[in-house]
């Protein structure tokens, strides 16, 4: 048999899948008002995250220009500060304050994520491209307009997650927010379908970052900016396409060297249903905790526990975790917490908090809360067992359940009820009882940067929809500034 010596050099056509999300990006009117009031609700619960983060100077450490005292003629704001800086660098710093805390929204499938994420490309890009307008005579973006790429985004992010699993390669899932954020980049930035297609291409180029900083031995802060540097990331790349760079057909599929054989051994993306807006309509909001979302109803448990243990902690035996296989393999872990990152993936760090305040709060991942000797104590009399019926719900389409249950066991003998929730308070199924919430939650946030009279008015323009989808987005991110 002869030896293959020489590669066909013959120009492909684009792969389909590159094909298929830029013609959902240019073609799809996401017209679904269940979508449009959930992304309403999304943005301002991920402002309000963003507002928490300011507090903690992990973060705003991160944040500003790379240079003090840079100035830009032309440029985006930064939710809660006093900073315009170029688009590129906004994304970064608005994605990183919306993540920073483990607080904004979550999908869970084959692949974790969190589509809010992609709003440090997508304010910052609004933002810019409404300043420029109004200084060209033209008219500003308005925040319907945020609204419907984020569900644009949250589509394109969650469905890829849907059965493709990078996780299980050892990748993180912010190469999904790097795709999604790159396609609407392209977009908002006026690219067409082909333009689309080449900037997706040089995003799957990029490759996959690994998720070694979201697990022991090694977590730590990084997973807290990895998304705004994602986003940020997408947005060069979309201006870069943009400047006429040119794009790489078969990035996923050349063999060898294509995405497919170089980082996904041989397999292919499976994209298992059609984009529309699927995934803005049943997207996981976190009310109540800032904590990894498949620990979330296992804190939950734990709060309903906190009365009848709190007096007896002495007397306990063992806590059995029952939980899901995703728990198990990302969450679960023992010995020393070295940072407030380490804490809030840790599943026994969170429940022992949750056992003995009954709450859990951002503060309580910081050094000075977790010095308390009575978290470790708990944590090691902490045993955690799978339900091969919570994994089953967890991967059901029509259940997405993310079920943990809690029983404690005493010394004596005796035992607490086995407590289970099959359902965060922000699951789809349980909107209705979040929504009120989510209000409450923005308003906490939001009072520790701005007066509450302004907070107040915040609240009532979010819960306006007509009123906040016809606002000019110059306009809503100065509503913003500190």
């Amino acid at each position: 048999m002869a030896l293959h010596t020489v590669d066909e050099n013959i120009r492909p056509a684009h792969d389909t899948e590159l094909v298929t999300i830029a013609d959902y990006v240019t073609q799809h009117n996401p017209g679904s008002e269940l979508a449009l009031t959930t992304a309403r609700y999304c943005l301002m619960d991920a402002i309000g995250c963003a507002m928490l983060a300011l507090q903690y100077p992990a973060c705003t450490k991160l944040l500003g220009p790379v240079i003090p005292g840079t100035t830009v003629p032309v440029g985006a704001r930064v939710p809660g500060t006093s900073y315009m800086l170029d688009p590129i660098l906004a994304a970064f710093n608005i994605g990183t304050l919306v993540r920073w805390l483990d607080f904004n929204d979550t999908w869970l499938a084959a692949e974790w994520g969190h589509p809010s994420d992609n709003l440090g490309a997508i304010l910052a890009l609004c933002d810019y491209l409404s300043r420029k307008n109004l200084g060209e005579n033209k008219q500003p973006l308005l925040v319907k307009d945020i609204l419907n790429a984020m569900i644009k985004a949250h589509e394109i992010q969650g469905v890829l997650a849907l059965e493709n699993g990078f996780n299980r390669l050892g990748f993180d899932h912010v190469i999904l927010v790097k795709i999604a954020s790159t396609a609407i980049a392209a977009q908002l930035l006026g690219g067409n379908r082909e333009q689309i297609m080449n900037a997706l291409s040089q995003a799957w180029l990029d490759g996959a970052a690994l998720r070694t900083y979201r697990h022991a031995p090694n977590t730590g802060s990084r997973k807290s900016w990895a998304a705004g540097d994602a986003t940020s990331r997408a947005v060069r790349l979309a201006w870069l396409t943009m400047q006429g760079e040119m794009g790489y057909p078969s990035v996923l599929t050349a063999r060898k060297w294509g995405f497919y054989d170089a980082i996904m051994k041989g397999q292919p993306l499976k994209i298992s249903r059609p984009f529309g807006c699927y995934v803005m309509e049943n997207v996981l909001f976190k009310i109540s905790f800032p904590a990894e979302f498949h620990a979330q109803t296992a804190v939950e448990c734990a709060i309903r526990l906190h009365p009848q243990i709190i007096n007896k902690l002495d007397e306990i035996e063992k806590i059995v975790l029952t939980t899901q296989e995703s728990a198990v393999r990302i969450i679960s872990k023992s010995g020393p917490l070295h940072n407030p990152a380490d804490r809030d993936h840790c599943l026994q760090y969170m429940v022992a908090v949750a056992l003995l305040v009954g709450d859990l709060k951002a503060d309580h991942y910081e050094n000075e809360f977790a010095a308390n000797p009575h978290i470790d104590r708990l944590r090691e009399k902490m045993v955690v067992e799978e339900d091969l019926q919570y994994s089953k719900d967890y991967l059901d389409p029509d259940k997405r359940s993310i079920a943990n249950s809690i029983q404690i066991y005493f010394k004596d003998g005796t035992h607490t009820d086995k407590v289970v929730v099959e359902y965060p308070v922000g699951h789809r199924r349980r909107r209705e009882e979040g929504i009120p919430l989510m209000f409450s939650k923005f308003r906490e946030n939001a009072s520790k940067i701005y007066p509450s009279d302004k907070v107040e008015k915040m609240l009532a323009l979010f819960d306006d929809k007509t009123r906040l989808e016809q606002m000019p987005v110059n306009e809503f991110m100065d509503m913003l500034v500190r």
